[in-house]
């Protein structure tokens, strides 16, 4: 991904609270005759965060998936595979009425995370159940209300072996945060304001991120 500078995170807290926030990422792989993607829940290995390095923090981590195992996609992701895993932001159009200002163009705000890095295939139940009760945990406790999954741990376990895990480990990362930065401090507070109106979810989350 192309980064220019005045889009890079301010901060490596940024990233992670982005792809936390939006874990549904965007999982690719190179397949014999075309490439696959999967979109798919992955979290971070929380053990393996305090290693992260880089401007991101997420170089030299760990991030944990699972899928189908009736996707061919499944069947590609051999120990080694390089892939690429794309997670998604909030994001939202800017019309150049916003500017106040003449000649403009129109352009798109946008956050994004990508992770590079090779695939670990995990097999066996244990491996599966381990990382489906991880993604619950999590996604309970930053997304969720808390609920305990007790009760449903068998159900868990009947769906198991048609549930394929993985770890995602990563060598690379970049994030972007394209927010009006090229802009003038006046046109990007319009922005700002403009996206915190509009009664849109993620153009609200884009305002935050402005503010």
């Amino acid at each position: 991904m192309y980064v220019p500078d005045r889009y890079r995170p301010r901060h490596r807290g940024e990233v992670l609270d982005l792809v936390r926030g939006n874990p549904l990422a965007l999982l690719t792989v190179n397949g014999d005759d075309e490439p696959f993607a999967t979109h798919l829940p992955m979290i971070p290995d929380e053990t393996t965060l305090a290693a992260g390095v880089g401007d991101t923090g997420l170089e030299n981590t760990t991030f944990l998936g699972h899928m189908d195992r009736n996707n061919p996609h499944w069947a590609a992701l051999a120990n080694g595979t390089k892939a690429l895993a794309v997670f998604h932001g909030p994001h939202g159009y800017v019309s150049p009425t916003v500017y106040g200002t003449s000649p403009a163009s129109p352009t798109w705000n946008f956050t994004a995370v990508h992770l590079h890095g090779t695939l670990e295939p995990l097999d066996g139940p244990d491996h599966t159940l381990r990382i489906v009760r991880e993604t619950v945990r999590i996604f309970e406790r930053d997304l969720g209300t808390g609920w305990d999954m007790t009760d449903s741990l068998r159900y868990f376990e009947a769906l198991a072996p048609g549930v394929g895990a993985f770890r995602l480990h990563v060598s690379a990362a970049e994030g972007m945060f394209k927010l009006s930065q090229e802009k003038s401090a006046a046109i990007r507070e319009r922005v700002t304001c403009s996206f915190a109106a509009s009664g849109h979810g993620r153009r609200q989350q884009l305002a935050d991120l402005m503010g």
